[in-house]
């Protein structure tokens, strides 16, 4: 075994898989990636590697996953070949992406230093060569690393701007241009330098998401308190955070009091007050007390693991902008490559013109060709507008979905869970038969204890309270959005609404007015009875979410134009609650499938948000345009089903996220038009014959930075 498959073995075991398999999928960190469309390349170079099956390389992060039989070292091998550093485990390559731009800014010194002497030279009227000497040793200090990765895009058959570049200054002292040549690479390297940094700020969400999480942690285990690596802390471990120490696992609560600031994975702006049994999330901040955690997952399952790994993912998917800039620079790279190879044979050996100024022009074309302006116009825009979201607890899931929110018209709500909270309280119970409340609540938890539901919850929830003895009971059945039944005492019973018992055929009774007088004043109300006749009415209230007339006013100054609400409640307690929200349209009574075809008929008249609690809307919110789950925080569920999650109940960021997204949608409108209009411009000053190579690099450069600065004002969107 010879010292590179040595290496590559070690690598792979650190990256965590077995080198010994055939093809595995390996996680390289890649450093210095400062260039959506040399990233695009890169990735493409590697593609082409023999023994690669799959490349997925995130430009916003610089992760690139790959599927591979080949040794690692080839991969490893190809990348610091094309100029960057690249590392297999994660947040490794972040002090060489400094190194690499105080490297870059020595470079343009060094080249602006040569440059200038060589100018200054030539105003004092020195020797020519001195002067000549300076400009080329601009040229050479600036131009190395440039031409080392043009070399190597050659040997890929991957043409890249530091090729073309290198081009054009070989053609500049072909022609006898240095001072030109030498301020091409001096602006090159300048430019290189300012995008690389401009860059890195955009990341520095996802850095920012990263350093959450502390690297360590106290682990209480039977011999005694260690400190061990946050990945080493397995489920069931006890966890030992000290006052205004970070968490560093999800768990529960299992001793201790005290107050987290959750606003780093949910954005809430006040401590939420912890004890014990309550859930707390890895990165969040323990203010107050000393906790003992119960860890409940492994580090990479953690809340936070999956807010950073989704946010790469949407960070990497092209938004239809940009799957449109990709299609337009495949074909506009070549067009000007072959006008610019044009522009030099055609005046010369058809109508006689001069070399040397017909030459000058096709360099010039050649810099205007590279289109790093153009690829970098959407996601740059994206990479800031997700990363700024997700740190205020709204996760986006792609440029897809923030591009489909910035054009929605209607936003759909969920009622329970959503605008309430979805934790109704028993306010009443009133018999109607021979018993008392204490028989009617008892029969009702008896039946209600094995369902799922959040009203079955609150009747167990107020018989335990209350001390009563809850029956058991069998043969357990349930009746989608309308009750439950089950035995209890050789009897069968149920528990519902008003049409579980129509349906079972329960005439009428002395309940009836009652019932329909509860239902008016907004309670939700179920009956308690057999198949014959009804025992007993509970009613049930929840509470409406605090600022929700403030967040419908937000809404549409947002350019929201109809807000519905959508609920399986009735009439009563649906007006009760859109009353209190501000809310002038809303639909009652719907069954899941109604929801669904409520979504649908919206759907006719706009582009339309449904806002859920991502498990029992999930239809509706797969069905419209943008789903939105609340309290991303605490449910799996939630993430997975929606392509937007607040992270916590809090509605009032769904403004906020509406606002970013059509503010993303108008950056990148404008960085698109931006960028070609820079380019049509130059290629016309070209042929009309005022463009020099220096402007062009200029332009380029230019045009990069402002797209890319355009983009970084997203980061600044208050929420």
């Amino acid at each position: 075994m010879n010292g590179k498959q040595v290496i590559d073995g070690n690598l792979a075991r650190l990256a965590g898989v077995d080198p010994s398999s055939g093809a595995r999928a390996s996680v390289f960190w890649i450093g210095g990636l400062d260039c959506a469309d040399c990233a695009a390349k890169l990735e493409k170079r590697i593609a082409a590697l023999k023994g690669v099956e799959e490349v997925s390389l995130i430009f916003g992060s610089g992760r690139m996953s790959v599927t591979h039989s080949a040794p690692a070292y080839l991969i490893i091998n190809t990348v610091k070949e094309a100029g960057y550093s690249v590392e297999m485990r994660r947040g490794t390559v972040s002090g060489d992406g400094d190194g690499q731009r105080k490297s870059g800014l020595i470079t343009a010194a060094l080249s602006g230093g040569f440059m200038a002497a060589g100018f200054i030279s030539g105003l004092l009227g020195g020797v020519e060569y001195v002067s000549s000497g300076l400009y080329l040793a601009g040229m050479l200090s600036g131009g190395i690393p440039a031409a080392r990765r043009g070399f190597y895009s050659v040997r890929s058959l991957s043409l890249d701007m530091n090729f073309l570049m290198t081009v054009a200054v070989i053609g500049a002292v072909a022609i006898g241009q240095l001072a030109e040549g030498a301020m091409v690479v001096f602006l090159f390297a300048l430019g290189n330098y300012l995008q690389a940094y401009t860059i890195d700020k955009t990341r520095h969400s996802i850095r920012e998401l990263m350093e959450l999480s502390p690297r360590e942690a106290q682990v209480r285990r039977d011999d005694g308190i260690f400190t061990v690596a946050v990945e080493d802390v397995l489920p069931g471990d006890t966890v030992i955070v000290k006052p205004g120490q970070k968490i560093p696992v999800d768990g529960k609560v299992k001793l201790g009091n005290s107050s987290v600031n959750q606003a780093p994975i949910t954005g809430e702006s006040a401590p939420v007050e912890k004890g014990s049994g309550d859930r707390v999330y890895a990165g969040t901040i323990n203010q107050e007390g000393a906790l003992e955690v119960e860890a409940t997952c492994c580090f990479q399952d953690t809340t936070l693991s999956r807010i950073i790994d989704l946010v790469e993912e949407a960070q990497a998917q092209k938004a239809p902008s940009q799957q449109l800039v990709d299609r337009f620079s495949f074909y506009y790279t070549p067009a000007v490559l072959v006008a610019a190879l044009a522009s030099t044979l055609l005046p010369v050996l058809i109508f006689k013109q001069p070399f040397a100024p017909w030459f000058e022009k096709s360099l010039i074309l050649l810099v205007i060709s590279c289109p790093c302006a153009l690829v970098i116009s959407t996601p740059v825009s994206i990479i800031s507008a997700i990363g700024s979201a997700a740190k205020k607890g709204v996760l986006i899931k792609g440029g897809a979905y923030l591009e489909e929110t910035g054009q929605l018209d209607t936003v759909a709500f969920d009622k329970t869970g959503t605008l309430t909270f979805g934790r109704p309280l028993v306010s009443e119970v009133i018999p109607v038969g021979g018993g008392g409340p204490a028989e009617v609540l008892a029969v009702a938890a008896a039946v209600e204890a094995f369902s799922e539901h959040p009203l079955a919850g609150s009747v167990v929830a107020k018989a335990q309270e209350e001390g009563l003895a809850i029956p058991p009971a069998a043969d357990f059945v349930s009746f989608a959005g309308k009750g439950a039944g089950a035995q209890v005492a050789g009897m069968s019973y149920y528990v519902g609404s008003l049409k579980l018992f129509e349906e079972l055929g329960v005439l009428p009774g002395v309940w009836q007015d009652r019932a329909d007088q509860l239902l008016k004043g907004g309670k939700t109300v179920m009956l308690v009875g057999s198949a014959k006749e009804v025992i007993g009415i509970i009613t049930l209230t929840d509470r409406v979410r605090p600022g929700l007339r403030n967040m419908i006013t937000d809404l549409k100054a947002a350019g929201i134009r109809r807000v519905v609400m959508l609920t399986g409640d009735n009439a009563g307690t649906a007006e009760a609650v859109a009353s209190e929200a501000g809310l002038t349209e809303f639909r009652a009574g719907l069954m899941p499938g109604e929801k669904l075809e409520a979504v649908r008929e919206l759907k006719k008249s706009g582009r339309v948000a449904m806002v859920g609690d991502g498990v029992n809307d999930a239809p509706a919110l797969a069905l419209a345009d943008i789903g939105i789950a609340m309290g991303g925080a605490g449910t799996d569920t939630a993430i997975e089903a929606a392509d937007i999650a607040l992270m916590a109940d809090d509605l009032s960021r769904l403004p906020y996220a509406i606002s970013l997204s059509r503010k993303a949608l108008k950056t990148i409108k404008q960085n698109i038009a931006f960028a070609i209009l820079i380019k049509a411009v130059f290629i016309a000053i070209t042929f009309l014959g005022y463009g020099t190579l220096w402007m062009a690099v200029f332009a380029d450069t230019g045009a990069s930075l402002l797209v890319t600065l355009n983009g970084m004002r997203l980061l600044r969107v208050r929420g």
